[in-house]
């Protein structure tokens, strides 16, 4: 097997996701664009070139809205299943493993293996930080992501507040205004829904080969089961 073929092989999940992340965000443009000229000149305004809408507020707070909150679902999720479980699900782990577990039995200290990762052998504020940090990077992206939203979607709402003849209002006050909790909290619910029917459809329905489901002839009530 070529190089470039075990390239795609071994890395086919990350690579099919990142080009589909490409061709919905290049589609969004599009579509966006499209979208606010049609405002534009139903409002007696001047339409705008692709160019103009990518960097635009109107773009960017549509981008990062969505962002954040797939950041503060894999977030919550990453932590709070270090604790919760869910009895028969494939997205829990085994009801007597709840909490962080022994160091034996997450390979850390002196029970680390020789290919274990480097710093999971210490025992240091470096051991520390890296047995969390999947879940303190996905939460800076979270809180990064929230706030470009609230800067962006500020400018957003400014620009119309001035469209209509209105006082633009402070970054403060906008995140007090419905606008950035509308923006916020549809996204929010969606993303909990999502995560909650992942995690008990996961105990009675099946998906053969799937590492996301139990193996089709497990029990409903195996827990922590990947087919």
């Amino acid at each position: 097997m070529s190089a470039v073929r075990r390239i795609l092989r071994d890395n086919g999940l990350g690579l099919f996701f990142g080009g589909l992340f490409l061709i919905t965000l290049v589609g969004q443009a599009f579509a966006g664009q499209a979208q606010y000229n049609d405002q534009q000149v139903s409002n007696g305004g001047d339409p705008v070139s692709l160019m103009q809408y990518v960097t635009s507020s109107t773009f960017a707070v549509d981008v990062v809205e969505n962002w954040q909150s797939e950041y503060l679902q894999f977030f919550l999720y990453i932590f709070l299943t270090v604790w919760l479980v869910q009895r028969g699900s494939p997205e829990s782990k085994d009801i007597e493993k709840a909490g962080t577990e022994s160091d034996e039995e997450q390979k850390v200290g002196e029970h680390a293996r020789d290919d274990s990762p480097a710093w999971a052998g210490l025992t240091d504020w470096r051991g520390a930080l890296f047995s969390r940090s999947l879940g303190i990077v996905m939460g800076a992206i979270f809180a990064f992501s929230w706030l470009a939203q609230s800067v962006t979607g500020w400018a957003a709402y400014n620009s119309e507040q001035l469209g209509n003849r209105e006082d633009p209002v402070t970054w403060l006050a906008y995140l007090g205004e419905p606008d950035f909790w509308n923006r916020t909290l549809q996204n929010w619910q969606s993303e909990m829904l999502a995560v909650g029917s992942m995690a008990v459809l996961g105990v009675y329905l099946r998906q053969r080969g799937s590492p996301e489901s139990k193996p089709v002839g497990a029990a409903h009530a195996d827990t922590g089961e990947t087919g």
